[in-house]
Order: C-alpha cells, then sequence, then structure tokens
C-alpha cells in the first residue's frame, strides 16, 4: 500500500535523495527521528489537523536529513528540512520549478535566526491557516532563540481581526488611522489568554495604507501574503507598497508570497496554459517578493495541485519551525 499521495509520482526522486544520506526508505527515515524521541508526524498533524500523509512524511524525511548531517542548532536544522520537503515536489510541476521546499527551509530558519525581529502573516483573516501557522511558530521558535520573536496577523477588516483573535487566544489591537498624517494610532489591546497564543498580535485595518502603517508600526522584517479573497485588495499591495519603502529608508525586508499557480482567482491570462499561466495572484506576487510559493496558503489540495505537499503554505512556515525547534531540543 502507498504511503501517501501521489506516492508514485515522488517515490524515485526522494529514494535519491534518501540514498544520498544513507537510508534505504523512509521507514528508516522515521525510525532516526523515533530514536531521537522527536515524533515529526504528530507535530505535523498538531498543526494543521487536515494536512495529508505526503506533508507529515516529507517533514520526516527533513527531520532524519538535520539528524543524518549532526545538525544541532534550529535554523540549520529548518535549512535541511527544506530538502525533505524538495525531495517531495513533482518533477516538472510548479513546485519543483520554484524550489518550493528549499524556500520553506529558507523561510523557517530565517525565523529562528536573531536577525529577524519581526515576523508577519499579511493575511485575509478569512483563512484560518495563518492563525495555525502561527501558533505553531509561537510555541516552538522561542524556545532557541535569545530575543523572542514577534508574531502578528495583519489583514483586512478590524471585525474580522478581533474575531480571530478571540477564537484562537490572541492579542487583538485596534488601530485607528489618521489619514491626514499619515500615522496609525493604537486605541486598545486586548489579550484573549495567556500564555505563548497571547503574545500573537492581529491587527485589522481598513484599507492598504493602514496595513502598510501597521508593517511600519511592528518593524516587520519578514512577511508570507495569504491568497485568500482579498489579494488584490490588501495582502499583495501591501506587501508592494511596505517594501518600496523600506528600500527607501534603506531597511532590510524579506517578502513571501504565498500563492499564485494554475487557475488562481482573477486570471487576466489563458488559463489553458497550464502552469506557465499567471493567474492575478500570482502575477502580483512576483512583483515583490523574494521567494515565492505555490499554491493556497491555507487548503492542502491546493499546495497539492502545485505538486507540492498537502498542506497549506501558512501552516507549513509553522510546521517547518516547530521540527526544527524539536531536533534542537532533542540534541541538548
Amino acid at each position: 500500500m502507498a504511503l501517501f499521495e501521489g506516492y508514485e509520482r515522488r517515490i524515485d526522486k526522494i529514494t535519491s535523495v534518501l540514498n544520498k544520506y544513507g537510508m534505504s526508505s523512509l521507514e528508516e527515515a522515521k525510525k532516526i527521528c523515533d530514536e531521537k524521541g522527536i515524533d515529526v508526524y504528530n507535530i505535523v498533524k498538531g498543526i494543521q489537523p487536515i494536512c495529508f500523509e505526503n506533508a507529515c512524511w516529507a517533514y520526516i524525511l527533513g527531520a532524519a536529513i538535520a539528524i543524518k548531517k549532526g545538525l544541532t542548532k534550529a535554523a540549520d536544522c529548518a535549512e535541511a528540512i527544506g530538502e525533505g520537503l524538495q525531495a517531495f515536489c513533482i518533477p516538472g510541476s510548479v513546485a519543483d520549478d520554484r524550489k518550493v521546499g528549499l524556500g520553506h527551509g529558507n523561510l523557517a530558519a530565517m525565523l529562528l535566526r536573531e536577525e529577524t525581529k519581526c515576523f508577519a502573516f499579511l493575511a485575509g483573516h478569512e483563512s484560518f491557516a495563518a492563525a495555525e501557522g502561527a501558533i505553531g511558530i509561537a510555541k516552538s521558535a522561542n524556545k532557541v532563540r535569545k530575543e523572542p520573536l514577534k508574531v502578528i496577523l495583519n489583514g483586512l477588516g478590524k471585525d474580522a481581526a478581533q474575531i480571530i483573535s478571540r477564537i484562537n487566544g490572541f492579542t487583538y489591537v485596534q488601530t485607528k488611522f489618521d489619514y491626514y498624517t499619515g500615522k496609525v494610532n493604537v486605541v486598545r489591546e486586548i489579550a484573549y489568554s495567556k500564555g505563548e497564543r497571547a503574545k500573537v498580535k492581529c491587527y485589522g485595518a481598513d484599507d492598504v495604507r493602514e496595513g502598510v502603517a501597521i508593517m511600519h508600526l511592528e518593524g516587520v522584517d519578514v512577511s508570507i501574503t495569504g491568497n485568500s479573497t482579498n489579494p488584490t485588495r490588501f495582502q499583495h499591495p501591501v506587501a508592494g507598497t511596505y517594501k518600496k519603502e523600506c528600500y527607501e529608508m534603506g531597511k532590510k525586508y524579506f517578502s513571501v508570497a504565498s500563492g499564485g499557480g494554475t487557475g488562481r482567482t482573477l486570471h487576466p491570462d489563458n488559463m489553458a496554459a497550464g502552469p506557465a499561466s499567471y493567474g492575478m495572484t500570482d502575477t502580483m506576487g512576483r512583483m515583490h517578493s523574494d521567494a515565492q510559493f505555490a499554491g493556497s496558503s491555507s487548503v492542502p489540495a491546493h499546495v497539492e495541485m502545485m505538486g507540492f505537499l498537502g498542506m497549506g503554505n501558512n501552516p507549513m512556515v509553522g510546521a517547518t519551525v516547530a521540527v526544527s525547534v524539536a531536533i534542537e531540543e532533542s540534541a541538548k
């Protein structure tokens, strides 16, 4: 019986990576993780319970590579995990072409290194996947960092931000933007829990200008855009505008565009071009991103359709960080 979805299309590439690191099978990779007391499968399922089996096995392979390499620092482990994720990309797919697996490893490594002070899920609040990703990071990243990583959600709509905060136990930050001066002011903060979840701040904006002002307020260093119902109205314009303004200020800002790919919403081009088709969200992502992921920020099936794993891009960020931290902690 096949271990996971798309087994036949993936296994040749996976086998070559296993052999490179002296492993004969994925079962052996799992044994390597188990011997270190790292339950990779349940760490991944715990972040997005609806993820596919192939996501769990990709992280098992990535973790085994990190262990085989003798890595003990979470940021280095994240890069090695990226190799495992990349091995699962179907040859010739959008995900394979964009090296999305390696991209996820490198993104998680950035969040685990001290140079990154603030990470933003720049998402439409319709997506719970941003929350799943944020929880994964909040629970684990700060176990290995000297200075805690600030994690924020920044999306369209103040009511939506408050609802997401309340459901997930985040801190809702209500802001008021002054269109005359261009300054954003914090009106109030409501923490909906105590502990690690409350450290995640959730902002709701009325429009792009306020969204950009929130990015400056928190000094965002790295962000990932969602691609929910407001990609053209909020996420991509905010990332692009903030990037331009950071460039003018001489500030480093690394922008990741989640989403895009075959026939994504609002496509200006002929979808008949298949993977070569530029959907509108895909096009906007290419305009500002330093790294572009493939498929939905939230829906496992859409990321799988791009030739990658059955897991939303936002939860995947949390999973990569969480598994990397588990490896460092086991090494201690």
